[in-house]
């Protein structure tokens, strides 16, 4: 597991208390996907938590009016890890998830090196928004973020339609 630095002192959560119907299973799929694009720490059946910011709170809003929508009952709830020891292993396993998600991209930008000039284009447009994605959901980030990045943004220079745009950059959601 990637080692993670939380930031200094005790942290906030935001957490989702949610219970949807099983049946139809597509507001249960959206639910899930929506958590999954958001970076959600899943810590049972139906109880997701992201750190708390004004941002993360309006997201797990939204969430939670989408699963009334859909016939299901959701609560938002304001907590804390109870120990340091809890907030480690917490931002350790959001940290996991996104270092997986940063090897993959940068393998991905990799094979794409050696790929024709226009299709290791498309691939860079592709990779950076990608990127700009995991970015936003990376609260605790891992060792494996600046390869991703450097890589990536290896891939964008060599294309000249992205000479003007410069490095990749974006909100990083960073608790450092």
């Amino acid at each position: 597991m990637a080692t993670v630095q939380s930031a200094a002192g005790p942290w906030d959560c935001v957490l989702l208390n949610y219970r949807l119907p099983r049946e139809p299973s597509t507001p249960r799929i959206a639910v899930w996907r929506q958590l999954r694009r958001l970076g959600a720490a899943q810590l049972s059946d139906g109880l997701v938590t992201l750190p708390d910011d004004a941002r993360t709170r309006e997201q797990l809003d939204w969430v939670a009016a989408t699963v009334a929508e859909a016939g299901g009952t959701a609560g938002v709830w304001l907590a804390r890890p109870a120990s340091l020891a809890q907030e480690r292993d917490l931002a350790a396993a959001m940290a996991a998830a996104r270092a997986t998600e940063y090897q993959s991209l940068r393998d991905q930008a990799k094979t794409a090196a050696g790929l024709p000039a226009a299709e290791r284009a498309r691939v860079a447009r592709r990779l950076r928004d990608q990127l700009r994605g995991i970015r936003r959901r990376d609260f605790f980030p891992p060792p494996q973020r600046a390869a991703a990045v450097a890589v990536v943004n290896a891939l964008v220079a060599g294309d000249p339609a992205f000479q003007a745009a410069g490095p990749v950059r974006g909100h990083s959601g960073s608790r450092q």
